[in-house]
């Protein structure tokens, strides 16, 4: 009796998983990061990992905080506005979703060891920042009708060869009790649903809001002001929401016995995680500086929240309702490790330009459980995504006591082929400053565009969606110097 209820909740477990959370998307989601952070940092395009000297470097490269001659203060709140256009079957609809929030809060001390600043270590420099590294929120609706295929038909692919106490209570479940799903005549394990011509109308609607932040806890120095050494420890806050209402309606009343039915999903994730970084910045001439960088994989520890509902309505004012268990699981994701190498160039005092160039294996990312239930999903992982190079590129052009700023970053695809196997990410940025001894404000602008597809269910029944992704920032960081 033990083991068949042990094996009996493996099952139900599994299948939860494969249903509503807990895949590789999930490893995705926390391993591709972005820069926000301070306007500055986002107005160069996060392109800061050899000169240093910004609260938001601590998440790129620590060495930048041994750049600091002085002790600086910077809060920096930020307007992000994110439009998703889908086209489904030949049919294009967008929806958008604004936030606000904080870009990035730090504090970077700096102490004098050595006054005459002739020989040895010159300063102790010590930064507390929390940057944004990743930012969830997005609307999307998709829309068309459809003469091909229903999401019925993964449900009845489901159903058929079992019985309908083994049905995943999330999904496939919810079709059955509310008689969207039914069996076939003098058959009880092979089944049929109500959809029996189609041509009906399928929308989904899509709301996710969260984000990553990480508290950055960085040490470092200067050596000759030659050489600049920082460490940091990263914890990371990672928090994602995400609601999701699919529809099928009858919409031209052209199917026999059915008017709609809706599907809808909700998911809470929260968890903390933990990683290092070490980073050095050297300058063998006064116009250059070379840096260098290493991230740990971050281990992060997370807990899903999940529950699903079914609504149907079969003509003829017969209704079902029906609501799934509340789901939870604990569980990790480990991100991948990532190395930065970057070239900084100083142009006498008018101006500073600075290149990163970061590698990300997003192969290496894995999930894991007690009991441990994701081998296939890590399989998946490791077959599924691949290396990818991110490329940052900005400058700042110094007009005493103002500065002007662009950049360019472009964000490899994670994906190894298939549909979104060119998938990258592209921004464009610039910005302006106003810098005096004690006090500075700056404002930075950042577009980002990308393209990716994703399908409204299985595959082997439905067309891609192509989803056209455009985000805009607005930043403003006012720092205060002593």
């Amino acid at each position: 009796m033990q083991k068949k209820h042990f094996i009996a909740s493996f099952l139900f477990i599994t299948i939860a998983l494969n249903s509503i959370a807990q895949n590789d998307i999930d490893a995705l989601r926390y391993s591709q990061l972005t820069f926000v952070g301070t306007a500055r940092f986002a107005s160069m395009a996060g392109s800061m990992g050899a000169l240093g000297g910004d609260v938001s470097t601590f998440s790129f490269n620590p060495a930048g905080v041994g750049v600091y001659r002085k002790t600086e203060l910077v809060l920096s709140p930020s307007v992000y506005s994110q439009t998703v256009t889908s086209t489904f079957n030949n049919n294009t609809t967008s929806d958008n979703k604004l936030n606000f929030n904080f870009g990035s809060l730090g504090l970077a001390a700096t102490f004098k060891l050595n006054e005459e600043k002739a020989n040895g270590w010159q300063t102790f420099n010590f930064g507390l920042s929390y940057n944004r590294i990743n930012n969830f929120h997005s609307r999307s609706l998709v829309e068309a009708y459809n003469k091909e295929s229903s999401l019925l038909d993964t449900y009845v692919a489901d159903a058929n060869g079992h019985s309908p106490d083994d049905f995943d209570s999330f999904t496939t479940g919810l079709a059955w009790n509310t008689w969207l799903v039914n069996p076939n005549s003098g058959d009880s394990t092979h089944y049929n649903h109500v959809i029996k011509n189609y041509g009906q109308l399928q929308r989904k609607s899509t709301l996710a809001k969260g984000a990553m932040y990480e508290t950055a806890i960085t040490f470092g120095g200067n050596y000759l002001n030659k050489l600049f050494v920082g460490a940091t420890i990263g914890i990371v806050k990672a928090k994602y929401a995400e609601e999701y209402v699919y529809e099928e309606l009858d919409a031209k009343d052209t199917i026999a016995g059915f008017k709609s039915f809706s599907f809808t999903n909700t998911l809470n994730t929260e968890g903390r995680g933990v990683n290092f970084k070490v980073g050095a910045i050297f300058m063998p001439v006064d116009w250059l500086r070379v840096g260098a960088a290493v991230h740990t994989p971050t281990s992060i520890s997370l807990t899903d929240d999940y529950k699903s509902s079914m609504k149907s309505d079969l003509e003829n004012n017969i209704k079902y309702e029906e609501q799934s268990p509340v789901g939870a699981f604990n569980y990790s994701v480990t991100t991948p490790f990532r190395a930065i190498g970057s070239l900084g160039f100083i142009i006498k005092k008018i101006a500073i330009v600075n290149v990163d160039y970061e590698y990300v294996d997003y192969k290496n990312a894995k999930l894991s459980s007690r009991p441990n239930v994701f081998a296939e999903v890590n399989n998946t992982i490791r077959q599924k995504y691949t290396s990818a190079t991110n490329l940052r590129a900005g400058a700042e052009f110094r007009l005493d006591p103002f500065a002007i700023r662009i950049g360019y970053a472009l964000y490899g695809s994670p994906f190894k082929a298939g549909e979104n196997k060119n998938a990258t990410r592209s921004s464009y940025t610039a910005g302006v400053g106003y810098r005096t001894n004690h006090y500075f404000i700056d404002f930075a602008y950042v577009y980002t565009m990308s393209n990716q597809n994703d399908y409204l269910y299985n595959p082997e029944f439905v067309k891609a969606t192509e989803n056209k992704i455009t985000n805009a920032s607005f930043m403003l960081t006012f720092g205060l110097r002593f």
